[in-house]
């Protein structure tokens, strides 16, 4: 029952880009998938498990990439998360006996160990797939599961390609129904990526909502009445939420937001960089690589490595006071719309789902906080979900979004700027190669068929906005370019045999075996002249 005068839409999208070497055994760039389900996603499950246990409703949406969907539920880089988490409960026990003789750094030490032999447990009690305990909670009504766009894409940067972003939204309806066994409701557009008329595909694919930034409702010529504070649909009826600024610049700013505050743990300061590397090799990189370990000694404190050692228990007063903070803010807003719209308000705020627990050390405490107090003290406030909210039928202006994005300054620098300009003029070259394919060989069967799909997928895996936001930082900026230069290069080379008839199953066996994603995947859904949801395919969810 819904009593409040208003809503919370608070909505973690969860994405990775799609990494896996079994050319290697041990690869740097997969620990970002490791250090996510240890820091972030594992621990969410922990959280939605104690609120179950104190029967408070945890109402929050979560989106799971297809890429990260494809990661978690592989086999292989399960096993490799296993040996991740022996490796770091090993370090935790010698971090044990180190520390003996400083009680606090000790405690801190147990702690982290702890904390992966939970991880540990946790893992094993999913059976190596923790998305089983997510769609556990979906069932239960406590949390709704959307998805995004297949290899998270930004896509107004191919709005010239209709297909295309058809296959994008494909592959990833495909994969959630393949995971949850129905039909997502709601899509999170990459960084709220969104260009007019992108809402006719998602509607081609029964998405009900999808979501925009800020400005990108604000600056349609017909804007809301009510802004943000209330969802608007376009002309095709698809509704559609906009993410409230200041919402987001609580959590995010860099500047005012709450992860800066100096007693809580810092990021960046990590035993895997102060120790020794003599004592440090058998537990970073090929042993010479230094990289963060997950154990961090060190409160934010300010700035340089003079730093306060973290205090748990000031942590703790820091997200109370917080999670009170954050919930005064929108009482008093809601407090001020309530009375005078029609419609109850509700405040959307959408967050990076592994901001919370990994980037943010206490974002899952605060967030459970906040979910706690709503239950117990703020009864002005309720929490929702997009559908659900829809479901009680409000009464959606008719507003057109312009061309628009959460990142810097709006629109899409972020993402096309002179350090990544270069890739777009190949992966547009590859896509209109992918549709010449189509339409020589519009209906082949065995490896022909075998070897146009994997083209697709390497056509899709190159469109990453991963790739051009890791050649703007700087940072693994090599390894971003080594993998563009790969999905590229994979699709020429099945271009290639294609014409000339030279096609082997070995190489193309190994390729299928190391980029499995979107299993099945149709290089058909490229073909414009194919209705969609009256594809080829032929998947059950095109009959629900």
């Amino acid at each position: 029952m819904n009593h409040g005068k208003g809503f919370l839409n608070i909505v973690l999208h969860a994405h990775l880009p799609f990494i896996k070497h079994p050319e290697f055994e041990n690869f740097l760039e997969e620990s970002w998938l490791f250090e996510a389900i240890s820091e972030s996603y594992l621990p969410l499950l922990g959280m939605l498990k104690r609120l179950e246990a104190d029967k408070i409703p945890s109402t929050i949406t979560i989106s799971f990439s297809p890429t990260l969907i494809a990661m978690l539920q592989d086999d292989l880089l399960g096993k490799r998360y296993l040996g991740y988490l022996e490796k770091h409960i090993d370090l935790g026990n010698r971090e044990l006996e180190r520390t003996q003789d400083d009680p606090k750094v000790h405690g801190l030490a147990q702690m982290y160990r702890d904390r992966y032999l939970k991880c540990l447990a946790d893992y094993q009690e999913y059976a190596g797939n923790i998305l089983k305990g997510f769609d556990y909670f979906q069932k239960a009504g406590v949390i709704e599961i959307i998805t995004t766009p297949g290899s998270y894409p930004f896509l107004p940067f191919y709005e010239q390609y209709p297909a295309n972003v058809s296959a994008q939204i494909e592959s990833a309806v495909d994969t959630f129904h393949m995971v949850f066994g129905k039909t997502p409701k709601g899509m999170w557009l990459p960084e709220c990526g969104y260009y007019p008329g992108l809402e006719h595909h998602l509607k081609d694919y029964e998405i009900d909502y999808f979501f925009t930034s800020a400005h990108g409702l604000m600056f349609s010529p017909d804007a809301p009445r009510w802004g943000v504070f209330t969802p608007a649909q376009v002309g095709n009826g698809l509704a559609y939420f906009a993410r409230d600024l200041e919402s987001a610049n609580l959590v995010w700013s860099a500047e005012t937001g709450y992860p800066g505050d100096p007693d809580y743990r810092d990021f960046y300061r990590d035993i895997g960089h102060d120790l020794p590397l003599e004592y440090i090799s058998p537990f970073i990189h090929l042993e010479k690589v230094r990289v963060n370990t997950g154990y961090k000694y060190y409160a934010v404190s300010g700035k340089g490595d003079n730093k306060n050692l973290y205090n748990p228990d000031l942590a703790a007063n820091k997200v109370l006071e917080h999670a009170e903070n954050f919930l005064y803010h929108q009482s008093k807003r809601i407090g001020k719309l309530d009375p005078v719209m029609a419609e109850k308000p509700i405040i959307t705020c959408p967050y990076s789902a592994e901001l919370f627990g990994h980037r943010w050390f206490e974002g899952i405490q605060w967030l459970e906080t906040v979910i706690r107090l709503v239950d117990s003290k703020y009864g002005d406030l309720d929490l929702t979900t997009p559908s659900r909210y829809l479901s009680n039928s409000p009464k959606l202006e008719v507003s057109q979004p312009i061309y628009s994005s959460w990142g810097n300054k709006g629109y899409g620098e972020v993402w096309l700027d002179g350090s990544n300009d270069w890739i777009y003029r190949h992966v547009h070259m590859a896509i209109e190669r992918l549709q010449e394919l189509v339409s020589r060989f519009p209906d082949v069967t065995g490896l022909k068929e075998r070897a146009l799909n994997q083209a697709a997928r390497e056509v899709l895996l190159a469109q990453s906005i991963d790739w051009p936001v890791i050649m703007r930082s700087g940072a693994a900026e090599q390894y971003a370019i080594q993998r563009l230069r790969e999905h590229i290069g994979n699709f020429y080379r099945i271009y290639d045999a294609m014409g000339q008839g030279t096609l082997g199953t070995e190489w193309l066996t190994k390729v299928e075996k190391k980029n499995n994603v979107f299993p099945r995947l149709s290089y058909k859904v490229f073909n414009l002249g194919v209705p969609k949801r009256a594809n080829a395919l032929g998947h059950p969810y095109a009959l629900e």
